[in-house]
Order: C-alpha cells, then sequence, then structure tokens
C-alpha cells in the first residue's frame, strides 16, 4: 500500500496535516490496542467519537493521549462524547464545546469544535457523532453545516460517526456543500463498520473545497497497524487524510 505523505509545512506557510476520525467506544475495549493504532497513523488531529463521559472521564481522555504522544484540545463529556486531540504542532486560537437540542428519550449529541494554526494555515475543525435517528440525523446535518460555517475561517474540517452511508439524506446533505474526502482521493479501504453485514463506511472526514485531499481512508495494511490491534481497539475503524491546506 502507498503510504500517505508524511506531516510538513511548506516555505509558503502551507501546512500538510494527517487528520484521524476515531470512534473509541468510550474505551471500553483495549485502551493500549487503541493508542497504537493511533500512534501508528501520526495524526496532527484526532477526531474522536464516544469519548468517556462518566466518572473520571477527562482522566480516561488524557490517559489515551498521553500514551498517543498527544494533548487534549476539546470536548469529551462537555461536548457528550466528540473530542478533538492533537499533536503540539498545533497552535490553538479558540474552542467551544457545543450540546445540540435534545429530543426526549434518546441519546443527548454534541459537536466538540476548534480553531486552530499549522504553520501559515489556519483551520477549523468539528468532531460528530450523529443520531440513530433518521429525521434527527438530517437535522444535526444541517446544524454542522451551520457551525462550521459560523467559525469565521475559509478553510475547515469536519469529521465523526455519520451513523449512515453515503447518499443516505444526512450524508448527501454535507457531501453536496463539503468534500467527502474518501470519495475526492480515495486510498487505504473504505468500510468503517465490519462487525456485521453488510459491511458498510458510516464514518467520514469532509472539508471545505479549499483544502486540497491527498488520500483518505481506513489504514489497513498501514505500517504498526495490526488487525488484532484493530479488532481490539474499539468496534469501528478508524479514517484517515492527509490534508494540505493552503495559508491564511
Amino acid at each position: 500500500m502507498e503510504l500517505l505523505p508524511n506531516s510538513r509545512t511548506e516555505p509558503d506557510g502551507s501546512a500538510l496535516i494527517r487528520v484521524l476520525s476515531y470512534n473509541i467506544r468510550s474505551m471500553r475495549d483495549d485502551t493500549n490496542a487503541l493508542a497504537r493504532v493511533i500512534t501508528a497513523c501520526a495524526p496532527d488531529l484526532v477526531l474522536i467519537q464516544e469519548a468517556p463521559r462518566f466518572f473520571r472521564w477527562r482522566k480516561k481522555l488524557a490517559r489515551l493521549a498521553r500514551a498517543a504522544n498527544l494533548v487534549i484540545l476539546t470536548g469529551g463529556a462537555t461536548a457528550a462524547g466528540p473530542a478533538i486531540l492533537c499533536n503540539l504542532r498545533a497552535t490553538v486560537e479558540r474552542t467551544e464545546d457545543v450540546l445540540l437540542p435534545l429530543t426526549p428519550g434518546r441519546h443527548r449529541r454534541g459537536f466538540a469544535t476548534a480553531v486552530v494554526r499549522f504553520g501559515g494555515a489556519r483551520v477549523g475543525v468539528l468532531s460528530c457523532h450523529l443520531s440513530l435517528q433518521r429525521d434527527e440525523r438530517y437535522d444535526q446535518s444541517g446544524m454542522l453545516l451551520d457551525r462550521l460555517a459560523g467559525l469565521g475561517v475559509d478553510h475547515a474540517i469536519a469529521g465523526g460517526d455519520l451513523n449512515e452511508r453515503p447518499g443516505g439524506r444526512a450524508f448527501t446533505r454535507i457531501a453536496d456543500t463539503l468534500q467527502d474526502c474518501w470519495s475526492t482521493a480515495p486510498w487505504g479501504a473504505e468500510h468503517t463498520w465490519t462487525r456485521d453485514e453488510p459491511h458498510r463506511r458510516i464514518d467520514a472526514i469532509f472539508t471545505t473545497k479549499g483544502i486540497e485531499v491527498l488520500g483518505c481512508g481506513v489504514p489497513l495494511g498501514h505500517p504498526g497497524i495490526t488487525d488484532a490491534d484493530l479488532r481490539a481497539a474499539t468496534d469501528h475503524l478508524p479514517v484517515l487524510a492527509a490534508l494540505r491546506i493552503p495559508a491564511s
């Protein structure tokens, strides 16, 4: 498998970064395997879904970040599950955790958001985990686009567990405005949910149009990542993207 390019800052101030989106199932599985998978991907940003939300959740998330040589940027219980981790390349401008309207009897949902800089490139970031319910999920997809537009940046990245395949209403609504990175530059494997049939792609990374997508997909066969670790880490497979962000 051809490797994705390594992160770097270009002479013109643009930045090549690696972004990982990963549903970690509240770290109820093998945390060591999870940390090994994340570390092998060498991400600058990790968009987490189902971060720990209850007793000592900050300590648990900090333990994962430390094991993967990252730091917590924002999110966790304060965003109802989504979180963002980053490495020390990122200069943080601001963060905000957003709770979405609660439908009685359903899970609370939210967004973890931030604006960061890599070299001369400024980018908004959003991690999400959309509803299992079709109509609510569609409404949340519109809220996602509104939130990205409200970050006040030229370039933005959104990623997460959409609980929906390409062609669904919510997925299509997002992909009509943003680049679906897998469709733009497929790399690695496609399906992120393989625990039962049919295997499907329900996790994705999206970017605004000005970002160049160099490759995106599930890093099966990537150096340092084993099938055993992927199975032990959580019930989803991660999505890794290499992106070039123009200088602001």
